[in-house]
């Protein structure tokens, strides 16, 4: 009688759980090295957006970090499942809807993303996953200490589903004819337009859209926390190995590539933002150290599928002085508050990558056809250069909408007081380094 029961017990299972029971099928094509690779680069990507916290939270006033670090993990929780909803369908159908400037709703609820191929889908999902949660989270960089939480979260929701989703579709979505910049062969390999120019323009509207920081410039305090900002640096060039090589979608000799003109070109800007510094101010500092390495890391982003170590040389050190020039020189100028420099860093880094690729692609690199004008291809720079005018123009005025008819229905920036006390308390009622009573 008990072998009865435990054989009618086995049954049952194997019915409702046959994958537990029987062991679950692989699919055949399912490469597991790649898939191996693939899921550790996707994991290193999300390490960014952590990183991105601490960077960002070393640098506002100490009144301020906890909003910072909540804004960051607010986007890991709220763009994952706005992503998983809808926002990869409407990047990443291979069917199009307004004359292919969206996807369609073909994988609504992940209708129809399984575990074929030679990555499995669902592993492509959550690896572009991730890249939807950082790219909103750098824009915050540039109205730290000064936008309302509720504002916020309704922002960003909209802005990865207006602007991100579409700029994806357009580059690696697929996307065909007016739209169809991938389909022009624009070389983003990572992320230089659908992520940086991106996001660092909507930075750039939300400086003028919600003002200034009260006492900006002359009574804001320095960063209050540079080792944070350090170690924040430090792992998102760790997380940037992801970022950039993971794109090769396999592992192979391009995402080596990929790996080494990361590592050569963030060394290379971090070096040239010292030595400008050496020469200009006498002395070198580690914020000005570890902000050209990220506009390094930045800047190879677009090219590092299409450029070689010695290209990655030239990227650098383009991104280390132009981003410089921005950040200290026309920012200075233009007296704009972008608090966190991202357009100046991620916007500027982003533009001159984008067209540093159409410098030095070449086709000897693994994985890449394209020369660039370096290598007698002129007409590269052409199709660089519609690719950033479309992600800026879009982005640009979907993002300044945006703001604007949240700031009418939910209100974004902080009151005096409110700034005055710190968003920490005010927003989260919550402080950092002193126990609230």
């Amino acid at each position: 009688m008990k072998r009865l029961i435990t054989t009618f017990l086995f049954l049952l299972a194997a019915l409702a759980f046959p994958g537990i029971v029987m062991g679950a099928e692989e699919p055949s094509s399912l490469n597991k090295g790649d898939t191996a690779w693939m899921l550790t680069a996707t994991a290193l990507v999300l390490l960014m957006t952590p990183g991105l916290a601490f960077f960002y939270g070393g640098l506002v006033r100490r009144k301020n970090i906890l909003s910072v670090l909540m804004q960051c993990f607010m986007c890991m929780c709220l763009m994952t499942v706005i992503w998983v909803l809808v926002g990869y369908s409407l990047a990443f159908s291979d069917e199009h809807m307004l004359g292919g400037m969206f996807g369609n709703f073909k994988h609504l609820f992940l209708s129809g993303v399984g575990y074929d191929g030679n990555i499995p889908d669902q592993l492509f999902m959550i690896f572009q996953g991730m890249f939807a949660i950082i790219t909103p989270a750098l824009i915050l960089g540039a109205f730290a200490e000064r936008m309302k939480f509720t504002g916020f979260c309704i922002f960003m929701s909209l802005w990865l589903l207006l602007v991100y989703c579409p700029v994806c579709h357009w580059v690696w979505g697929g996307a065909t004819g007016f739209f169809g910049l991938g389909e022009d062969g624009a070389l983003d390999f990572a992320g230089g337009t659908v992520v940086h120019v991106n996001a660092g323009i909507a930075a750039l509207v939300a400086t003028f859209v919600l003002g200034k920081r009260q006492g900006y410039p002359g009574k804001i305090s320095p960063p209050h926390n540079l080792p944070f900002a350090v170690l924040g640096a430090g792992l998102l060039w760790f997380g940037w190995f992801g970022f950039n090589a993971g794109s090769a979608l396999a592992a192979n000799g391009s995402a080596v590539n990929a790996f080494v003109v990361t590592q050569v070109a963030t060394a290379m800007a971090g070096l040239t933002w010292s030595i400008i510094e050496r020469i200009r101010n006498g002395k070198t500092t580690v914020l000005g150290m570890i902000t050209g390495a990220v506009a390094g890391l930045v800047a190879i982003t677009p090219a590092a599928g299409s450029v070689n170590a010695m290209g990655a040389l030239g990227v650098g050190a383009g991104a280390g002085l132009i981003c410089y020039i921005f950040v200290a020189a026309i920012k200075p100028a233009f007296g704009y508050d972008d608090s966190l420099d991202v357009f100046g860093v991620h916007g500027i880094g982003g533009i001159w990558g984008a067209l540093a690729a159409g410098l030095w692609a070449t086709n000897a690199v693994p994985g890449n056809e394209t020369n660039g004008l370096f290598y007698g291809n002129p007409e590269q720079i052409g199709i660089q250069i519609k690719a950033i005018v479309y992600t800026l123009v879009w982005s640009g005025v979907v993002s300044f909408i945006l703001f604007k008819v949240v700031d009418a229905v939910f209100g974004i920036k902080a009151s005096e007081h409110e700034e005055r006390i710190g968003l920490d308390l005010t927003e989260h009622a919550e402080a950092a380094y002193t126990v609230v009573e």
